[in-house]
């Protein structure tokens, strides 16, 4: 093309002479756009939160995306695009490589003679965006299109190997992406462990009892020591971070839905809730090509500007960390935070996050919230269920994390700095848990995961089989991660030294173990009725006795630890349910063993939880109470 088609003109060409270089608000002012009020009220608030004014503008609903945009091509003199009636040249998809584009809000729209056009969203940053292209490009004329049609022609053209990048871009060595693939080493000792298991039981039935309930006791001892420590750890004050106050970084939120249909109003609702400058933060729900419920239910609701809806394409796996993964390329936040579907987060809780990080060394790159439940009376199951979510949440995991060890994340309420995101490559896409791997990840890489006493809550799962499902999707995850990093042990003592690599034994290997093993030391309370355990041959009395007040002695911790957390919750009325977590976690076990039996067959499966099955409690219950700064 040696002259410019009249499409890349200006709609308002006859004025762009006298509106080059003059202030986009009074552009926008003089053609009735905007009202001076509402002016002087974006103006405070760019100078407030430093986000630039058009984003202002926009995310605050003073003005439409194409009234912004058509004032930016006057002030700037530049083109005004639309892909609808001139799009894009598509011999240019791979002048600038897609994640880039996305980054930058730009795209290679069209050559007019020799002159490059490069569309642009953000043109306050377009020559930093010019970096990326190719010094053969020549020259480069800059032009404006809104973001959203950016994103979308990227996403057509680009999509399909986008997601396929976002299944593999963990490195292999530190994913379980191969963990289905059977290899001859894998085979001789798979073979050999369960030959040897069924060799022993057949033979000295008595000695593989007695084996496994040696190595049950063994992990019970390990597993109430670290409740004890992780609870006096937790009991002093945490580290004060030092550092600029009044941070107010760009943050992205990723909401992953999949047939949410029944709770996607009410997510909306409790999104809005947020305290948080709406120029500064973006809200991208996710969606999966093939979940046209949730679409449905979406399509009928205004989303504010600052929320957006990301589609993924199909691909041979469907989950959680694949389309967190490919939905972080759309993203621009600086801080990136994940919540669930049924969540309903505090609402000065980005606010939080934001000033800790603000304060926080470089290292710091994870910050993990508490998660409660908004109907913990549902019945017995969501009152244990809130209970142990105290524990977890309120004792263990602080604890844990002044001790010094390598934290394992719950998959919401959590936010990481970018940079350090992308550099440790993300979610692995294939892993069921992967937020406990990517904590795990973050430690190896020389990050710090630290617990921040924010508070989101979401729906207890209180029915029976959906329980353990959900249950046999963490302890299977929790299988896979251990699998993974302990591939060499060596490389893992050498990333987080001796003790983080303890830390990894004892919070993997007693959830794992102890669910495993636990009908082992069922059958102890058996003797009360008379009936003696085929270890008892190998003990003497004394022994007897102490391994029963060992017993008792767990029993009282595991009680102490449940009173202690729900002391330091909103849910004091649940202290009388502590004692009845003894019936509780049995369930764990069978969920345990559905574990084992897909960790073998169907290590990828994603058992989905369905969510909106339970209401809150009452009116506000799903509000969360203020937690201490």
């Amino acid at each position: 093309m040696s002259r410019p088609s009249p499409v890349f003109r200006s709609s308002r060409s006859d004025q762009a002479g006298c509106a080059r270089g003059r202030p986009i608000g009074s552009i926008l002012m003089e053609n009735g756009t905007l009202r001076p009020s509402a002016a002087v009220q974006a103006l405070t608030e760019s100078r407030r939160s430093g986000a630039p004014l058009p984003q202002v503008l926009i995310s605050e609903d003073l003005a439409s995306p194409d009234a912004v945009l058509e004032a930016q091509a006057l002030h700037y003199g530049a083109m005004r695009l639309h892909r609808d009636q001139h799009p894009p040249d598509p011999d240019l998809a791979g002048l600038i490589p897609p994640e880039t584009c996305l980054r930058h809000a730009v795209l290679p729209w069209r050559w007019l003679g020799d002159t490059l056009v490069l569309a642009t969203s953000r043109p306050e940053s377009f020559e930093t965006a010019t970096l990326a292209l190719p010094e053969s490009c020549g020259k480069v004329a800059m032009a404006l299109a809104l973001e959203s049609e950016i994103q979308a022609e990227i996403a057509a053209r680009h999509g399909d190997a986008m997601a396929r990048r976002a299944e593999t871009q963990v490195p292999a060595e530190e994913s379980c992406r191969d963990m289905n693939t059977l290899t001859p080493l894998r085979a001789v000792l798979g073979i050999g462990f369960a030959a040897a298991c069924l060799s022993l039981l057949l033979v000295r039935p008595g000695l593989f009892f007695s084996l496994a309930a040696g190595a049950a006791v063994l992990t019970l001892c390990f597993a109430q020591a670290m409740k004890i420590a992780a609870f006096l750890a937790g009991r002093r004050p945490p580290r004060p971070a030092t550092g600029a106050p009044g941070y107010i970084p760009a943050m992205s939120i990723l909401v992953p839905l999949f047939r949410e249909e029944s709770i996607a109003r009410d997510l909306l609702r409790r999104l809005a809730r947020l305290e948080y400058p709406r120029a500064c933060l973006e809200v991208l729900l996710i969606l999966e090509a093939r979940d046209a419920t949730t679409r449905a239910a979406l399509s009928g609701v205004s989303l504010p500007p600052w929320m957006r809806v990301v589609e993924v394409p199909d691909g041979p796996v469907t989950t959680k960390p694949r389309a967190l993964n490919y939905a972080l390329r759309f993203a621009r936040g600086e801080i990136v935070g994940i919540y669930d579907a049924e969540d309903s987060p505090a609402s000065d809780q980005l606010l939080r996050v934001a000033g800790h990080f603000g304060r926080a060394p470089p290292e710091v790159a994870c910050l993990q919230g508490i998660l409660d439940f908004y109907n913990p009376k549902a019945n017995w199951l969501s009152r244990c269920f809130t209970i142990e979510y105290a524990t977890w949440f309120r004792i263990l995991l602080p604890g844990l994390a002044r001790l010094g060890f390598a934290v394992p994340l719950g998959g919401t309420t959590v936010f990481f700095r970018r940079d350090a995101l992308e550099k440790v490559g993300g979610w692995d896409a294939h892993n069921v848990t992967e937020d406990a791997d990517l904590g795990i990840r973050l430690a190896r890489h020389g990050y710090v995961t630290e617990l921040l006493p924010i508070v989101t809550r979401e729906e207890a799962n209180n029915r029976f089989w959906p329980w353990i499902r959900q249950r046999s999707r963490w302890l299977k995850g929790y299988m896979i991660t251990w699998a993974v990093h302990m591939r060499s042990p060596a490389r893992l003592w050498r990333d987080l030294g001796a003790w983080k690599f303890l830390g990894v034994q004892l919070i993997f290997l007693t959830a794992i173990l102890q669910f495993l093993l636990a009908p082992t030391l069922w059958a102890f309370w058996l003797a009360l009725a008379g009936w003696e355990p085929p270890v008892f041959a190998y003990l003497g009395d004394t022994q007897t006795r102490v391994l029963f007040w060992g017993f008792l002695g767990a029993e009282a911790v595991s009680l102490l630890i449940g009173v202690a957390a729900v002391s330091r919750s909103p849910h004091g009325g649940l202290l009388p349910w502590v004692p009845t977590l003894f019936l509780y976690f049995p369930l764990g076990t069978v969920a345990a063993y559905k574990a084992a039996w897909e960790m073998i067959f169907r290590p990828f499966f994603w058992d989905k939880t369905a969510h909106g099955k339970s209401a809150p409690d009452h009116a506000g219950a799903e509000i969360p109470a203020d937690e201490p700064p």
